[in-house]
């Protein structure tokens, strides 16, 4: 299933996308698209066999019509940095031994189509096309990555937007470039685990301005999807509606040689994880 939010930003519904590219309101069925719903196996299946029944659920008209994040009141968001071969080499830093870890702040959450802000004063806002991954079951100290794919309730589209002089000049920890507003757009839809038969065989692309700038696949991951949720597991509890942050390929900006042509105000990002659904972000000054 592709399901998402739709609405005003703070009073976002729930929606379903059909095979037929129909936007169905789920509204009468589910309170959310939120870890609850993602826990509870008997309203998913409502939400199934709903989606299979014809006339069920009413159509909403798309005509201008927000599309926020697919998930509602997330509970942490874990990222992975430098977890893909090619990103690795061209930031110029060895292969991990274990998953690099940092957290981004729930709140820096938007829809796939808002605006992204660049930070003021910011120099080195970067880009980060990424596969999200979304946790449908509580995970404690599992013991193979097998278990941590039957822990994924679905996939999504994340954009990492990154301040490198924040992240990596200004002393401390990445999550100084990590969590200024609006830097975690996400969605358009969260799609179930069963539509992603392997979460290592999908392209990811990025665009700046209309050129293509990443494209990637998450074949090229150091840590797989399964790995790093068992991984995680050991240091902290996953519970349903937490979101992993898998990392991101080659192509950001920081990799590029100078001038590096950072993110600035004006500018248009659009990126894609293929069958995941695409986002369009304008860029403005904070």
């Amino acid at each position: 299933m592709k399901l998402l939010r739709v609405g005003t930003a703070g009073a976002e519904r729930p929606a379903l996308l059909d095979r037929d590219g129909t936007l169905r309101d789920l509204s009468g069925i589910v309170p959310d698209i939120d870890g609850d719903l993602l826990a509870d196996a008997s309203a998913l299946a409502r939400v199934r066999a709903a989606a299979a029944s014809p006339g069920v659920l009413p159509a909403l008209d798309a005509t201008g019509l927000r599309i926020g994040p697919p998930l509602g009141r997330i509970g942490k968001i874990v990222c992975i940095g430098l977890n893909y071969h090619d990103h690795a080499t061209e930031a110029g830093a060895e292969i991990p031994a274990e998953p690099i870890l940092f957290f981004k702040a729930p709140d820096t959450v938007v829809g796939p189509d808002d605006t992204v802000l660049v930070p003021r004063g910011s120099r080195k806002t970067d880009w980060e096309v990424e596969l999200a991954v979304v946790i449908g079951r509580t995970a404690r100290y599992l013991e193979t990555a097998e278990q941590g794919l039957a822990h994924v309730a679905g996939y999504a589209t994340a954009h990492d937007v990154s301040e490198r002089e924040y992240q990596i000049e200004r002393g401390g920890t990445w999550d100084k470039g990590k969590n200024c507003e609006t830097f975690n757009p996400l969605g358009p839809w969260l799609v179930t685990a069963d539509e992603v038969p392997d979460p290592q065989a999908l392209p990811l692309r990025l665009w700046v301005n209309g050129e293509l700038r990443q494209d990637g696949t998450t074949a090229e991951q150091i840590f797989p999807v399964g790995e790093v949720v068992r991984y995680l597991s050991h240091f902290m509890t996953l519970y349903p509606g937490d979101v992993i942050n898998t990392g991101t390929p080659a192509g950001v900006a920081m990799g590029q040689p100078e001038p590096k042509p950072y993110l600035r105000a004006g500018d248009v990002v659009e990126l894609e994880v293929e069958g995941l659904g695409r986002q369009r972000q304008q860029l403005k000054a904070a």
